[in-house]
């Protein structure tokens, strides 16, 4: 019986020594975003489908309801576009973008953006996720959040700088992404 109380006593001190060294033991990791630990220039192709253009399409609206502004508020697209390391659509793709944006606000061209970057090349293999609003119509260049990610980016954080390059109307655009990644495990 009193052997029982020792194992027991034993058992509760140990398992409250573990948790409190490994809660001392975190230490919050700092960022320099002066210096990411990986950084790339990217390019990001879009061809929206307009009925004539099935086989060339890399988006498509899927909910487009009409009469709520000038602005495509309420537009839904969802994307397979190709990345490329240059502006050349061409170019032979490194990763396509995989997602979803929609158009959500009534005063102005804003999306608010939810793409994972599937990479499967030689060079790199993984995913990374890019979520946040992506004022377009208002900035130059846009600051969007990278949230995570797998193989060689497992479980990574950044941002996702994002510049319009070329823009044909609502047929065709191409987004240079500036990618700098400040956590890669």
């Amino acid at each position: 019986m009193v052997n029982q109380i020792y194992k027991q006593v034993f058992s509760f001190f140990l398992s409250v020594l573990l948790l409190q060294s490994s809660t001392v033991s975190y230490v919050r990791k700092s960022f320099d975003l002066n210096k990411p630990c990986r950084h790339f220039v990217l390019y990001l192709h879009n061809i929206a489908y307009d009925d004539d253009n099935a086989a060339n399409a890399t988006a498509a609206t899927i909910v487009n309801p009409l009469g709520l502004g000038d602005y495509s508020f309420g537009r839904l697209i969802i994307c397979d576009n190709p990345v490329t390391m240059d502006q050349n659509y061409l170019s032979k793709p490194v990763a396509r973008a995989q997602g979803f944006y929609f158009y959500n606000k009534k005063t102005n061209f804003n999306t608010w953006v939810a793409w994972t970057l599937v990479f499967n090349s030689t060079k790199q293999k993984g995913t990374f996720t890019i979520m946040d609003a992506n004022p377009y119509g208002m900035e130059p260049t846009r600051d969007l959040a990278i949230v995570g990610g797998t193989g060689d980016f497992l479980m990574t954080r950044g941002i996702a700088t994002l510049k319009t390059k070329l823009s044909q109307g609502s047929k065709y655009f191409c987004l240079e992404m500036n990618i700098k990644l400040y956590e890669c495990y």
